[in-house]
């Protein structure tokens, strides 16, 4: 079920914590508004020629070593290049219900400058959420730190599937962290396979 804003407003009596919430005008009918955060991974080119994401992992540099982090204050600005990626978290802290999921996208003006994001947030979760923003765009986009630059839509569902239950990559993060690709099973399997 697709809460809208009443739903929003009686979770966040009950068992929804969003903090700091600037303000309720953050809560639209059908979505809330998450503000750009303070702390940047900025991807760059570096000497290596590719990250390696496959299971042949002998000799390649670490995926941290592809992004430089930055720090910002509230209303500075970030450059994001063209074709650049940037790993983000939004301002505010969240925890998420065990029965509710969001889907993040970006607010519609910076969707229409070329910034795109692919965000879901399983129900459970706690911490400030990762935003993956790349911007497709041949332009540089400059965006103000701390202004509202992402849409979540919650879901809520039938049964509680927390997000704790097993092992996680990213759990309680108040800054963005770097892809844990090579953290996946699934790799592990494969180089098995080939060897």
């Amino acid at each position: 079920m697709h809460l809208q804003k009443d739903d929003i407003l009686k979770r966040l009596e009950e068992d929804l914590i969003i903090r700091p919430l600037l303000d309720i005008e953050q809560i639209g009918q059908l979505t809330i508004d998450f503000r750009l955060g303070t702390d940047f991974l900025v991807s760059f080119q570096g000497r290596d020629p590719f990250i390696n994401a496959s299971y042949q992992l002998s000799n390649s540099q670490p995926v941290k070593n592809f992004f430089a982090s930055t720090r910002r204050k509230i209303g500075q600005e970030i450059l994001l290049h063209p074709h650049q990626t940037v790993l983000c978290s939004t301002l505010e802290y969240v925890k998420l219900p065990n029965n509710v999921y969001a889907i993040l996208n970006m607010r519609s003006s910076f969707s229409r400058l070329g910034l795109t994001i692919s965000t879901i947030v399983l129900p459970g979760y706690c911490g400030c959420i990762s935003l993956e923003i790349t911007n497709t765009n041949n332009n540089l986009i400059k965006m103000a730190v701390g202004s509202r630059i992402v849409q979540a839509r919650l879901f809520q569902i039938e049964r509680d599937a927390k997000y704790t239950y097993g092992l996680r990559k990213y759990v309680a993060q108040v800054r963005p962290e770097p892809s844990g690709i090579t953290k996946d099973e699934d790799l592990e399997i494969l180089r098995s396979i080939n060897n």
